[in-house]
């Protein structure tokens, strides 16, 4: 049986608790060890489009854990994390040291088609810059979005999509592959190799996220297209 390190933060955390309780469904809890990272809450963001829900309205992975008798270790760095288990998950970190990467088989999903799009606001990137949206599962190691490729999920895109219903299939998609992962090694896809590789991406400022909603019923069109993403 296969042992799971999670790595997220000591703070109420939406990603984590659906991961973690549909991890329940397809592990027994002594093969589950959470490992908790000091959280500071970031100053709220004036945005166009919120692409993902609030993290922070989640009964948190400590209660989850004493709930279940789950392992769970408050720590105040990565380095802190144990070698041995079989793979590691990261639900919520900012970015993991080169020391913690080396000697783990640490998994992180993120939420666009690398190499293409990688770093931050993947969603809305992928939009503005005319590209395809997916969800990656890749191994980390001390580049940013830059480890091996597991495996690569396109999400849909339809002609009637609006920003909600998109963002919602697209952050759907991400729990579904992230409690699959174990799936998705040892049945790799991914329709996008040989994609070119686009540079790391910072927070989209508001002029850019403006250009980003004129250019959504283009991109809909365009990628709507494309039974492949189907």
């Amino acid at each position: 049986m296969n042992k799971i390190g999670i790595i997220t933060y000591h703070y109420p955390h939406l990603k984590t608790e659906q991961v973690l309780l549909n991890l329940l469904h397809r592990y027994h809890t002594d093969q589950l060890y959470i490992y908790a990272l000091p959280f500071s809450p970031r100053p709220e963001r004036q945005v166009i489009i919120r692409h993902r829900p609030d993290m922070t309205t989640s009964v948190g992975a400590e209660a989850i854990a004493k709930a279940y008798g789950i392992s769970y270790v408050t720590i105040n760095n990565d380095t802190e994390v144990p070698s041995g288990l079989d793979y590691y998950l990261v639900l919520g970190a900012g970015i993991l040291s080169a020391e913690f990467t080396r000697g783990k088989k640490t998994i992180n999903c993120h939420p666009g088609v690398i190499p293409a799009v990688r770093g931050l606001d993947a969603f809305k990137w992928s939009i503005y810059e005319n590209k395809p949206l997916g969800v990656s599962m890749h191994f980390i190691d001390e580049f940013v979005d830059a480890g091996e490729i597991i495996s690569i999920l396109p999400t849909s895109v339809y002609t009637n999509d609006t920003f909600e219903t998109l963002c919602r299939r697209h952050y759907e998609l991400e729990i579904y592959i992230t409690t699959h992962f174990e799936h998705y090694l040892n049945h790799p896809t991914n329709i996008f190799d040989g994609i070119p590789t686009g540079e790391p991406h910072r927070r989209m400022g508001h002029g850019t996220e403006q250009q980003m909603v004129e250019k959504f019923e283009e991109y809909k069109q365009f990628m709507a297209g494309r039974k492949e993403f189907l």
